[in-house]
């Protein structure tokens, strides 16, 4: 038996418009290989850390404070092999023995922490020795 029902129209309606993207992937970005880094990362990248920057103004003879306690610096270690192994870290490049000063038994120890905004040097070290020529 025939539809009673007339044919549909050619579809005469415009297009939905289609939402603008998103910030995450939805399948309609373009797949290009590789991609841009954030600013801070790229910066990282083009000038990795220094060790000097790392180990700040951490010298034997400083103390310093932070969030962890009050300590004195006795020892630097710049050698990353005698690093590592007082670490226990292979990719260790310095070390720094220090002993805490808020306690009356306390024994030095060896931290590999890089100096952050939360550490605050409460004494200055003594320079380092050089031996005049």
């Amino acid at each position: 038996m025939p539809s009673m029902t007339p044919p549909a129209p050619a579809d005469t309606r415009p297009p939905l418009p289609i939402r603008p993207q998103p910030h995450e992937r939805d399948g309609r970005q373009s797949q290009q290989p590789g991609g841009r880094l954030h600013q801070q990362r790229l910066a990282h990248f083009a000038s990795p850390p220094r060790v000097e920057d790392e180990i700040g103004p951490r010298r034997p003879g400083a103390i310093y404070q932070n969030v962890d306690g009050r300590f004195e610096v006795l020892a630097l270690i710049t050698d990353p092999r005698e690093a590592a192994q007082l670490l226990r870290r292979d990719g260790a490049r310095w070390a720094v023995i220090v002993r805490d000063t808020l306690r009356p038994d306390g024994q030095p120890f060896a931290v590999g922490s890089v100096w952050t905004t939360s550490d605050y040097l409460l004494r200055e070290g003594r320079p380092a020795y050089t031996q005049a020529a």
